[in-house]
């Protein structure tokens, strides 16, 4: 049932909801979960209401939202700017930009050059960023002044990914992990927060496309990696890997933030599909658990997790529900979600401690579904942008999208 917008309106006036911000790549947590406020099932007849739409430049990068700013990277006009990357501040209520932050950044041969990939990661009243060719910067999020700015991939000799740089600065106590590919050793590198200097380097392998993911087994934290060769474990510090498990992946496509849940590692290839890892206690207490690489073949779309089940936007067959533990399929959409497509794109995010999942997918709608072991039920669905790949944000009640020419923001009705 439909509800009428005058009340809506009302509700979202007098109880506009303290939900959390979303100030980094797949939220807060970093796994796509969102403390929502409670959020309706059910949307207004002439669609969601539009609080401000933005003209902005072409970019992958996704958005974040902290403190009533929201925050994206894009790349102005070539022929009008030069080649340049672009960090945009806006106010989250109106759209109107606060402040940019503009740099040098010539792509040479990158492919899918349309802009910037990482989301900028919010952290103690700073903003970081990671370009698509390796620069990497630390800004006042309040007023866009540059603390420091280093060309990273250059002073590390990293070897760039084949479609740039995506993994979205990691914060961690003092320092900023990038997933940078350092040489001669350094899949991760750390940087001081406040100044940028390098603190120390993790790992070996080159850089894959997404950020490390901080985990904790037998009462020690260490850092899992996903890479164009092998998924790894490494130490939070100076260190060579802890554990490796081969994945040799086709053009280095190691894309989707790797999961991890119940002691399991899961990655989702685009061609040679997922792979679970059992990492127990002990250190060398590591082992493939199972692999499945024609039937679970995943590729930007990080998967979602609850109760021992997974929820992977698969390349073939559309959105696909399996056991973590065995990788048993219990159902499959029939492409509901988003339709077929070469490169079928869906960002998937938990609507707080429920079964509500908020999706964008790649023609920028906006589906309220519910997903469970039993099957996939469609609640509502709505039109607010373009075609894009980036990642939304989630804030307060409201979401906000991006396409390469324009980022809008949307009131989500309460309850």
């Amino acid at each position: 049932m439909k509800w009428p917008s005058c009340f809506l309106a009302f509700a979202t006036c007098c109880h506009f909801s303290a939900a959390e911000d979303w100030p980094t790549w797949r939220g807060l947590r970093g796994d796509g979960s969102w403390k929502a406020p409670k959020l309706a099932a059910a949307w207004p007849e002439e669609g969601l209401r539009r609080v401000w739409k933005q003209t902005i430049s072409p970019g992958y990068s996704g958005v974040s939202v902290a403190q009533g700013k929201v925050y994206l990277m894009d790349r102005p006009d070539k022929d009008k700017h030069g080649e340049k990357e672009r960090v945009l501040c806006l106010d989250s209520d109106t759209g109107k930009e606060l402040w940019s932050f503009t740099y040098a950044a010539a792509y040479g041969d990158l492919d899918y050059g349309t802009g910037p990939r990482a989301s900028i990661t919010i952290h103690e009243g700073k903003a970081y960023g990671l370009g698509a060719v390796g620069h990497a910067f630390c800004l006042d999020a309040e007023t866009g002044k540059q603390l420091w700015f280093k060309d990273l991939a250059k002073e590390e000799k990293a070897k760039r990914p084949f479609w740039g740089y995506a993994g979205s600065p990691l914060a961690h106590g003092e320092w900023m992990l990038y997933q940078i590919g350092a040489k001669p050793s350094g899949c991760v590198v750390a940087v001081e927060a406040a100044t940028g200097k390098t603190a120390w380097r993790s790992g070996e392998q080159s850089a894959g496309y997404g950020p490390p993911v901080l985990i904790e087994r037998g009462g020690r934290k260490e850092m899992v990696c996903w890479g164009p060769e092998s998924v790894v474990g490494l130490p939070l510090g100076q260190g060579k890997e802890i554990w490796k498990i081969p994945y040799k992946v086709k053009y280095g496509v190691a894309i989707a933030t790797p999961l991890y849940r119940e002691g399991i590692v899961l990655v989702c290839g685009y061609w040679h599909g997922s792979k679970a890892i059992r990492l127990g206690p002990k250190l060398d207490d590591v082992a493939l658990l199972w692999e499945e690489e024609e039937e679970l073949r995943g590729l930007m779309s990080q998967p979602l997790y609850k109760d021992g089940y997974c929820y992977l936007l698969d390349r073939s067959h559309g959105l696909t529900c399996f056991e973590l533990k065995t990788g048993k399929i219990h159902w499959r959409d029939g492409h509901k979600l988003t339709p077929k497509d070469r490169n079928p794109q869906a960002s998937l995010v938990w609507v707080g401690d429920t079964n509500r999942v908020l999706a964008l997918n790649a023609n920028g709608e906006l589906i309220l579904c519910e997903l469970t072991p039993a099957g996939y039920r469609e609640l509502e669905r709505a039109q607010i942008t373009g075609k894009t790949w980036a990642h939304p944000a989630y804030a307060g009640n409201r979401v906000f999208a991006r396409s390469d020419r324009e980022i809008v923001c949307f009131e989500l009705p309460l309850e």
